[in-house]
């Protein structure tokens, strides 16, 4: 394989910290890198360090001549008032000295790319997207120029799993090489061939295999076990040489100071093992409030709408010590509505919620408005004086910060300048404060690392409460949940007995949109607590229609999938790289994909029709 990028010692720090030394590394044809580390080991700077935004202050960074690369940022803008077309032709057009596009050309490139990534109108404004679908922009501005190399820092953030599914499909598909940045180890798993692990714990600070995720943390906890065993050696080495330093100059003579420096180098390489395998972690220990209570929360018949739009219907459940509830749904399905009636934020059209007297509820909520940015770190961690309560026993701030793996000298900062990570541990330590009888988390790992991920995990296994978890990170979801309600933001909410079903299930219906799949399930829930049904084979009755429209109800999932199986095969046409040079071919092809997409949205126009006509 052809090498495109390599890395020779290359260094990066920041004032009096290092963040990496002497990395070395190359990108070939194929490559699909997973790039992981504790926060603050570096990944982002080294990402922008490979995409040439930044320079390393010592090294040599090296591109293959002719070698196209394009780099998404974890928080992506856009330049304001440019429609998505406009966008995509800009990110062209820096790339022309090289492709010498021609407009036509460049315009049936725009919207394949567009339509590939699931966006329909290239003159829509994303000043109204949400941030999953700004990620899904900033990708598509990437993917446009038909990059030799993709860098990709923390691109499943903000998407939803529909978006993450897609992401993992697109990725598999891409023949260009690849290095994303992640915390998402079930995405990791899925799309990495490669890990590259960049964590001082390592004695390079860097540690390299080939393999899925998987197959990299056991190699990793291999590499880890020979180092603890080194140290054990090494300890033991350098207990006898401080015992024959100890026993003065008549046991010794001028000849034994080769002896005598190399003790010096073994006590020197023992302090730097140790301190390289002193691995800290963040102490998560959720406060439960020991009530006895079985039910906590009963939800009867909850029915919520905003307009004319319904989006809980008929939602029945019990909430219990114990219950660990997983909310799944695409954005704006409703996940987070009901997570505001479940804490009393919104109240429902119809139908009650039943709570426990007294009932405490945590929440954790996933735009972080809690927090104010001007308070110094100190004030958000103990903002009644310099001490907290934790467990009913007073702990000072300095000691709750460490729990946090905050530093004393970080307590003067204000939070506005800590790191996504740093603000989401903060968030996690004022919870932990607030004893709960339910603990409610939405999107709780966002810009968490995969140390605090483990832990949080822990945490929440032994919490005795009951959890409301809304997350897209499926390794946690599928680790911690007992129950599951999929939301389709149509009022459908579907038990499921755990995410692997919610997934087969979507799988099955392909890639219905939400008003479809609204119409082609129905909510279960039993009254004394969620009950799972056969979710995928559940459809509506059919009641005032004539018997011509019947009929075309009848075959209208029919008629949507096919229409949708058409939509799939033409885009797959549309991106065949074989016709990317031919413009005849590749206009002709987009014309048939602009087709399928008009035919389905018919179709969906009259399903429409006619659950309206059913009343």
């Amino acid at each position: 394989m052809a090498l495109l990028l390599s890395c020779q010692k290359i260094s990066k720090a920041y004032g009096a910290a290092p963040l990496f030394a002497d990395l070395s590394f190359g990108l070939h044809d194929g490559d699909r890198v997973g790039l992981v580390g504790p926060n603050g080991s570096g990944k982002s700077t080294l990402l922008r360090i490979l995409a040439g935004l930044e320079t390393p202050d010592s090294g040599i960074v090296s591109l293959r001549r002719k070698t196209r690369m394009a780099y998404v940022a974890q928080h992506p803008t856009f330049a304001p008032g440019h429609s998505l077309g406009q966008i995509l032709t800009a990110a062209l057009a820096a790339n022309d000295a090289e492709d010498h596009l021609d407009e036509a050309t460049r315009d049936t490139r725009v919207r394949a790319t567009l339509g590939r990534c699931g966006f329909g109108d290239p003159d829509a404004s994303p000043s109204v997207f949400s941030g999953g679908w700004q990620k899904r922009l900033a990708i598509a501005e990437a993917l446009v120029t038909q990059p030799d190399v993709l860098l990709m820092d923390e691109p499943t953030n903000h998407l939803d799993l529909e978006g993450i599914l897609w992401l993992e499909q697109l990725l598999k598909a891409e023949a260009a090489a690849f290095v994303v940045v992640s915390h998402d180890r079930w995405f990791l798993e899925n799309v990495a061939e490669r890990m590259l692990d960049l964590d001082p714990v390592h004695a390079a600070g860097f540690f390299e295999t080939r393999g899925r995720y998987s197959d990299f943390l056991e190699r990793k906890d291999a590499a880890l076990r020979e180092q603890v065993a080194y140290q054990a050696t090494l300890a033991n080495r350098v207990r006898r040489e401080i015992e024959w330093l100890g026993r003065g100059p008549k046991a010794r003579s001028t000849k034994s100071q080769a002896r005598i420096d190399e003790a010096g180098r073994l006590i020197d390489e023992l302090a730097d093992v140790s301190a390289r395998l002193d691995r800290r972690s963040a102490a998560i220990d959720f406060n439960a409030s020991e009530r006895k209570t079985r039910r906590l929360i009963v939800a009867h018949n909850i029915v919520k709408r905003f307009g004319e739009r319904t989006i809980i219907d008929d939602l029945s459940f019990v909430l219990s010590p114990g219950t660990r509830l997983g909310l799944l749904g695409p954005n704006g399905s409703g996940k987070s509505t009901l997570i505001r009636l479940l804490t009393g934020e919104l109240a429902p059209d119809s139908g009650r919620f039943d709570r426990a007297d007294g009932l405490r509820i945590a929440l954790l909520d996933q735009h972080r408005t809690t927090l104010d940015p001007s308070l110094s770190l100190r004030r958000a961690l103990a903002p009644e004086g310099d001490q907290v309560v934790f467990c009913g026993r007073p702990v000072h701030v300095a000691g709750w910060a460490r729990r946090f793996l905050f530093s004393s000298e970080q307590l003067g900062m204000s939070v506005g300048r800590l790191s996504g990570g740093e603000q989401a541990r903060v968030l996690l330590a004022s919870l932990m404060l607030q004893p709960a009888d339910v603990l409610v988390l939405d999107e709780p790992t966002n810009d968490l690392d995969i140390p605090t991920l483990e832990v949080l995990e822990e945490s929440l296994l032994e919490f005795p409460g009951a959890i409301v978890l809304v997350t897209h990170d499926r390794y946690l979801f599928e680790r911690v949940t007992t129950t599951v309600l999929g939301l389709d933001g149509s009022g459908a909410v579907t038990p499921y007995a755990d995410y692997r079903q919610w997934e087969s299930c979507r799988n099955e219906r392909g890639a219905a949109r939400p008003s479809a799949r609204a119409a082609a399930q129905t909510a279960a829930a039993g009254g004394a607590g969620i009950t799972s049904s056969d979710a995928c084979a559940a459809r509506p009755k059919p009641k005032k229609l004539s018997w011509a429209q019947q009929k075309e109800w009848d075959g209208m999932e029919a008629a949507i999938l096919a229409a949708e199986a058409e939509l799939d095969a033409a885009r797959e046409r549309a991106n065949d790289p074989a016709v990317a040079s031919r413009a005849d071919e590749l206009a002709a092809r987009c014309h048939d994909l602009q087709r399928a997409h008009d035919a389905v949205d018919r179709l969906y126009a009259r399903w429409a029709e006619l659950e309206e006509t059913r009343g």
